[in-house]
């Protein structure tokens, strides 16, 4: 059953921002924003920070739930036209996916005849692309969560059964693991869209941490 676990045990690996998890609470995410070199602002009441990050100008937001960190958002301070606004969101794209600490689901690429400003102030499109961070391998621990596999089935099938699994159990296995595999990646999103402003574009980015994420607990 080990072969089939490869992320199942990372229920505390988060996403991270230059390195910082995302997660902890907002004095001390706010101290390690400002030792990578970012300036705080204050703007009607909202606190922000400013500085550069991959090459571009942008403010950054703390976005926190029950008093603990699930996202950084980034937003690009230059506004650009419709056809620069692709160029930036294809090259993001691109830098995303050469990069081996991402996964993509797809291609996500703006085609050049996409007529933007129609789609998103008519349709209300929204164009986005989403990936998700590696999982940190070194965090598995294939005994607990092998031992947490056979709990949850063992209720279902007998030991010798789960010992000497039939086709149909493995693929049971097979399916349940890739639930989980799936919801544990889906909880390091990092993810960007455009947006607009009086006729002009932009970027917004987020680095979220699906952990920390409401979840309808306070309802």
């Amino acid at each position: 059953m080990l072969f089939l676990l490869p992320f199942s045990a990372l229920a505390q690996d988060v996403t991270t921002f230059l390195g910082i998890p995302v997660d902890g609470t907002k004095s001390q995410m706010r101290k390690k924003i400002i030792a990578k070199g970012f300036s705080p602002k204050m703007e009607a009441g909202q606190e922000y920070f400013s500085g550069e990050f991959n090459g571009v100008k942008v403010d950054l937001f703390i976005g926190t739930n029950n008093k603990k960190v699930y996202r950084i958002m980034l937003c690009d301070v230059a506004k650009l036209d419709e056809a620069n606004i692709k160029v930036r969101f294809n090259n993001l794209v691109s830098q995303f996916e050469k990069n081996k600490k991402y996964i993509s689901l797809g291609k996500q690429y703006l085609s050049d005849y996409e007529n933007i400003s129609y789609e998103m102030n008519v349709n209300n499109k929204i164009y986005q692309a989403v990936f998700y961070q590696v999982p940190d391998t070194t965090k598995l621990d294939f005994k607990s969560i092998t031992n947490e596999i056979i709990q949850e089935l063992s209720s279902k099938y007998t030991k010798e059964q789960l010992n000497n699994p039939s086709d149909e159990i493995k693929k049971e296995i097979a399916s349940a693991v890739s639930e989980r595999t799936f919801d544990i990646i889906n909880k390091k999103t990092v993810w960007f869209k455009i947006e607009s402003l009086f006729g002009m574009y932009f970027i917004v980015m987020y680095y979220d941490n699906g952990y920390n994420q409401a979840n309808g607990e306070d309802l």
